[in-house]
């Protein structure tokens, strides 16, 4: 009985490896982080990283390790992953998603998807509960479907669908795509608080905002709480000379917006958050205190409370598609993996 039973469990073994072998995508995502505190009573953030540009692939895994192990946040971190389930920046294809049905916060770095309907059909649930919703720098224009057919065109961030205009950005973050305010890669950003929002909880313990991203405009709703503001600098350093000709614009902000039956689904956006942005420790720790916002626990931010890296993080400088090659998502799993896996950021070359 006990041989018939071992036989049984290898031919199952078997058959799964070549499941996998055979569809590598399905079998990459998620990575998971269990709480290691107990400080957020058991809620569940889902982080989805798939940009061009700013690394989000590396800004949510590390966040979502510091979130788990000093804030006691279980942490789910989905990528855009090409077909060899290798993360690629950008990639409009995210399995996992059906996690978000139980998650009690979703934190986005997203970029111009245009998500399978098998896949997005998950976050248009998710925010039709009113589900709590954080956005960071490229998530104004999130989605991006052009012509591409989808019965969820209208997340496009040019939506021109009757009560959803300009898609998920205007709708849910309270932005769409603007446009950059000074030089990107030239002009680094110095963010400041709001004078009368000091007292706010996200920006408990906050202080000294240096960011490595370029400046983004930001034209201010009537229903935005703006937290704070960010002045374009002449250049990399974080003692450069405020640009003269770029007066301070609206950098992070606070809403609501409204789900299917009416729920009320809190709302952080950012328009920072690069990789390079989160080696800050002041940006770092409004992204914390931000979190435990979003979920309605602001009563137990604490201004000094730990936000260290947890493993290595060693950031590659964000460009257009200079993310690192070769990387699957097992590979962070656990806390002590570097992120990134390395520093290969060269695209192959052609064969001629």
């Amino acid at each position: 009985m006990m041989r018939c039973l071992t036989l049984l469990q290898i031919s199952l073994l078997i058959v799964s490896n070549l499941v996998q072998a055979a569809d590598p995508v399905s079998a990459a995502n998620p990575v998971k982080y269990k709480a290691t505190e107990s400080l957020s009573k058991g809620k569940h953030l889902v982080f989805i990283a798939s940009d061009h540009e700013y690394r989000g692939e590396e800004t949510l895994p590390a966040m979502a390790r510091i979130l788990a192990k000093h804030h006691g946040f279980d942490c789910t971190v989905l990528f855009g992953l090409d077909e060899n389930g290798e993360i690629k920046a950008g990639e409009s294809n995210i399995p996992g998603l059906e996690a978000l049905e139980t998650a009690d916060g979703m934190i986005m770095f997203t970029r111009f998807q245009a998500l399978p309907d098998e896949q997005m059909k998950h976050i248009d649930a998710y925010l039709k509960r009113g589900g709590p919703v954080m956005g960071l720098r490229t998530s104004t224009h999130g989605f991006k479907y052009g012509n591409k057919e989808s019965e969820f065109s209208k997340y496009d961030f040019q939506s021109k669908a009757e009560g959803y205009e300009l898609g998920f950005g205007h709708q849910v973050l309270g932005q769409t795509w603007v446009g950059h305010y000074g030089k990107n890669h030239q002009q680094s950003t110095r963010i400041t608080i709001v004078p009368d929002k000091a007292s706010h909880p996200i920006l408990k313990g906050v202080s000294n905002i240096h960011v490595q991203a370029g400046g983004y405009n930001a034209v201010p709703q009537d229903d935005w709480n703006i937290l704070t503001i960010a002045q374009p600098l002449m250049s990399m350093q974080a003692d450069g000379e405020p640009d003269a000709t770029k007066p301070p614009m609206a950098s992070e902000w606070t809403r609501e917006y409204t789900g299917e039956n009416g729920q009320k689904g809190r709302v952080f956006t950012s328009l920072y958050g690069a990789s390079e942005d989160i080696l800050n420790d002041g940006y770092r720790r409004m992204i914390v205190n931000a979190t435990y916002w979003l979920v309605g626990l602001e009563d137990k931010i604490k201004a000094d409370s730990s936000i260290d890296f947890v493993g290595r993080y060693q950031p590659n400088t964000f460009r257009g598609g200079g993310y690192a090659r070769g990387v699957k998502p097992e590979v962070y799993l656990g806390f002590e993996s570097p992120i990134p896996a390395n520093n290969d950021t060269s695209a192959p070359k052609k064969q001629k």
